[in-house]
């Protein structure tokens, strides 16, 4: 398809850039043997929506995602037979999220979209929670956005049209990168335009996830490198 080349791609990261099912899995694993660490996982991230759903309806006042997972965390322990685990390790276990290991394609991917492109996360995670986890992989983004930054969680429309803001661009001119098709649907609403990155894996590989995407979206991409000869970015 034609499109206007867009100036600035918004990344998701859960999912999208990291791994966060494997890293989970194997942390909880190595902590406590025995246990199902991808049940675990997750079980961990289904109450990802529900938390920020109780932000986004007025119950909770604006919290961070590190502080949503800790909540999150705190509930799911008991169902493990982990309510006795000492706070220390509560909070190094909710760290896992600042630890998240990155696709294989990411690195070399992402290096070169950033050559043509002004590269951003645009992730429901913290600030904090993004910067550790990127150091941590060994990426590098060209800026840092979250949620936290408008004070509002995807999908709601200010976090979208704040990437276009913030770069003093118009929303045809950002494109967001995300494996997950609601996203996508949501930015492309509003007039971004949209790239779908297939991550089959992303609940485990016991459980592969339909990739079929969505015809409407500009680029459909096996990965970041493919996204990058997409787009015309050298090798």
């Amino acid at each position: 398809m034609s499109h206007t080349p867009p100036r600035v791609l918004a990344f998701d990261v859960f999912g999208t850039v990291a791994d966060w099912h494997t890293s989970v899995a194997q942390d909880i694993a190595q902590r406590i043997p025995g246990i199902d660490g991808a049940a675990f996982a997750r079980d961990w991230r289904a109450g990802y929506k529900p938390a920020m759903a109780r932000v986004a309806s007025g119950e909770l006042g604006w919290t961070r995602i590190d502080d949503l997972h800790r909540m999150i965390l705190n509930d799911l322990l008991p169902r493990y037979d982990l309510a006795d685990m000492p706070e220390a390790e509560r909070r190094d276990l909710n760290r896992v999220w600042h630890r998240l290991a990155v696709w294989p394609d990411v690195a070399r991917g992402l290096a070169r979209l950033r050559s043509r492109f002004i590269c951003t996360t645009l992730s429901n995670g913290n600030i904090g929670l993004l910067t550790k986890q990127a150091r941590h992989a060994g990426i590098q983004w060209d800026c840092v956005l979250s949620a936290e930054v408008f004070g509002k969680y995807k999908p709601d429309p200010a976090t979208y049209l704040g990437v276009a803001d913030i770069f003093d661009v118009p929303a045809h001119q950002v494109m967001m990168v995300a494996a997950h098709q609601s996203d996508l649907d949501s930015a492309a609403a509003l007039g971004l335009q949209t790239a779908y990155i297939e991550r089959v894996n992303e609940f485990g590989a016991d459980q592969p996830k339909d990739v079929s995407g969505n015809q409407a979206n500009s680029f459909h991409a096996v990965g970041f490198n493919d996204l990058a000869d997409q787009l015309g970015c050298t090798r």
